[in-house]
């Protein structure tokens, strides 16, 4: 069979349509992540007037039609004609790609949004887009309807001299085939960020959705931090005995870059928490900003250290994970031309930013510890006791790899792995105990999946320093099993021998604690596995109703009330409750979990860096307070009883 292959085969795409034909390349994906992204871009059009100076107050609103809108009192999107498209500069920017504001320099001095994508995407891929401009004295409005103007540019006169823009946008269900309705707690989580980020820039975040909110009020909350990044350790920090009261702070420009840093040491904490952000952008895989924070933290510090004789003369440096035991820290810059690397474009690039913050926070952190020699001993006492017990935790290891557990090429023993040695295709379950393991080791595809059963509950490392997690029987298998190496090495994907890390675990009290206990390790020990998308959760069904010869799988009560209530009245039906997952057959297993066609897995994502922090530390912490003063407030919604605190 032979087909002509011409020049009219070639598909050439006009204006916007490249956007509603691979939408996943402007915004990531279709689910959740892409809906929410829309909002985030027509937001960092109101942060970046915020940043050059213009914008004071952001409205952020949830409508019960299922649109949102995003008004600020910035300069107003320009509405005069455009001289090379010969079309008004606001219609250029909601159907042009790569038009904006951002590039010639003089629009703005640094942004958030970097490719000029931003608001003629959610044109694009909106059902209809609504923009309302005020600017001298006058007010302009017009109507696009999935990236097609539907109205000219309406101007009318008004008498207040009101500046600032208003995008109101109604998703395409046409594109977002999974669902169009936002999520309050993941737009809250971002946008209470850039109000951090942003210091007295005041963000309000309503919800009119009244159905939805079960209410007759709408929820209305309010996000404005005159503090800023400080306010941010202080809300990280909440639940944490701080080692100073006072958060440190160092703020400075350098060739047009600005420098932003928070630090707080906290005495019950035994890992390190940054968080870093270029121009908003929170930089999940690091990069040029953080490497200079993290040389300058172990260089000065050091250096106060053998000034105030904590070090002696022979004594070696503490190394940069011994200083940053108990740090919590935002790092923010703020750059005029952002490059950036990694497959997420979450890894700044730019090489002077390392030598700025070096330069910056030296000076300043050394300036502020001279003045207060408490501090800098309680930073360095703790960071002395991180180095002592690290000695003890590399002893530990020394032994267990004596003993052929992390390093060398055994495997776990329970480990019944995949014949395919291709991390990308490989799948690991994590399964409790030996009888779900039996059914899940029968019920696999040997090609690609794994199963690692464990016994009882791993380690709580929240509360446990290096070198118990290593002599833990678990954990070792856990580590061996995985691939990760030792904790306080840089993590190197490479190394990890499955991309999908699946927590498998029984649906009731022990099941779920088990998982949050595997959560914590991972968050903890590994924090990377989590950044980059390789942990899921498997949801096995909790019923399965048999009527006649037909049989469902429900995952949830509703479900299985949805279900019961299709079958005509007084038939006759059988309900089984799956208590665990030993419980099921092998195929069941197969059919309802495992398998990559029929099964749902949660990929466990981290939207919301802080919050993320705050709430391991609130449930596997030491501190027994805020556990109960959390179960006291969440527990009537979440339906929480007799729960051990």
């Amino acid at each position: 069979m032979t087909t002509n292959y011409g020049a009219s085969q070639i598909q050439v795409l006009e204006g916007l349509e490249p956007v509603r034909k691979r939408p996943g390349m402007y915004i990531g994906s279709t689910g959740p992540r892409g809906l929410h992204h829309l909002v985030y871009e027509v937001v960092d059009n109101s942060v970046d007037e915020a940043l050059a100076g213009y914008c004071k107050h952001i409205q952020v609103t949830l409508h019960a039609d299922g649109s949102v809108s995003v008004a600020d009192d910035g300069r107003g999107i320009p509405t005069d004609i455009h001289p090379r498209t010969g079309r008004s500069a606001l219609e250029t920017v909601m159907t042009v790609l790569h038009a904006g504001g951002k590039f010639g320099g003089g629009g703005y001095k640094v942004s958030g949004g970097l490719h000029g994508v931003g608001i003629s995407v959610v044109n694009a891929l909106s059902e209809w887009v609504e923009v309302t401009v005020w600017r001298d004295k006058q007010v302009h409005t017009q109507r696009y309807e999935r990236g097609v103007p539907k109205t000219e540019l309406i101007t009318k006169p008004i008498s207040e001299a009101r500046t600032g823009t208003a995008v109101s946008f109604k998703p395409d269900a046409e594109i977002f085939t999974t669902g169009t309705e936002f999520d309050f707690a993941t737009l809250a989580g971002r946008l209470r960020e850039l109000a951090y980020l942003n210091a007295g820039v005041e963000i309000t975040f309503t919800d009119q959705r009244l159905e939805l909110l079960k209410s007759d009020q709408p929820k209305v909350e309010t996000y404005h931090y005159a503090g800023g990044i400080r306010e941010y350790i202080t809300y990280m920090n909440k639940d944490k005995q701080p080692l100073h009261e006072e958060v440190i702070y160092v703020q400075g420009e350098r060739n047009n870059i600005q420098v932003e840093v928070s630090l707080q040491w906290c005495a019950d904490a035994y890992t390190d928490n940054l968080l870093g952000f270029a121009n908003n952008i929170r930089t999940i895989d690091g990069g040029t900003h953080l490497e200079g924070l993290k040389a300058v933290l172990t260089r000065t510090m050091n250096a106060i250290a053998r000034k105030r004789n904590k070090l002696k003369e022979n004594d070696p440096n503490l190394a940069g994970e011994n200083i940053r035991e108990g740090l919590t820290g935002v790092i923010s810059v703020k750059v005029p031309d952002p490059e950036f690397e990694g497959q997420t474009k979450t890894k700044l690039g730019n090489t002077e930013v390392r030598g700025v913050v070096d330069s910056l926070v030296g000076e300043a952190l050394t300036e502020y510890l001279e003045f207060r020699p408490s501090v800098a001993d309680a930073i360095l006492e703790k960071a002395i006791e991180a180095f002592k017990a690290a000695e003890a935790a590399r002893k530990a290891r020394e032994l267990v790899r004596r003993k052929s557990v992390l390093e060398s090429s055994t495997l776990p023993g329970k480990l019944a792995d995949c014949s395919s040695r291709d991390p990308a295709e490989s799948e690991i379950f994590i399964v409790e105990g030996d009888s779900a393991g039996g059914s899940a080791k029968q019920g696999r595809d040997r090609r690609f999946q794994a199963i690692l059963p464990l016994r009882g509950k791993i380690l709580n490392i929240e509360k446990t320093d290096d070198a118990k997690i290593y002599k833990n029987t678990e954990i070792q298998a856990l580590i061996t099993a995985l691939g990760l190496g030792i904790r306080g090495e840089e993590f190197d994907a490479s190394q990890l021998r499955y991309h999908r890390i699946v927590i498998m675990t029984d649906a009731d009290v022990d099941g779920a604690h088990i998982r949050t206990l595997l959560l914590t390790f991972f968050y903890r020990y590994q924090r990377s596995l989590v950044d980059q998308g390789y942990i899921y959760i498997a949801c096995p069904p909790l019923y399965k109703i048999e009527r006649g010869r037909n049989h469902y799988y429900c995952y949830s009560d509703r479900e299985r009330n949805q279900v019961i209530a299709s079958f005509p009245e007084n038939a006759k039906y059988e309900i089984q409750r799956f208590k665990g997952l030993g419980e099921m057959m092998p195929q069941q297993l197969w059919d309802t979990t495992m398998n990559p066609e029929t099964r749902t897995l949660k990929q466990v994502e981290i939207e919301d860096a802080a919050e993320a922090d705050r709430i391991f530390t609130v449930l596997m912490g030491d501190r027994v307070a805020p556990r109960r003063e959390f179960i006291e407030t969440h527990g009537p919604r979440l339906n929480l009883t007799d729960l051990d605190i």
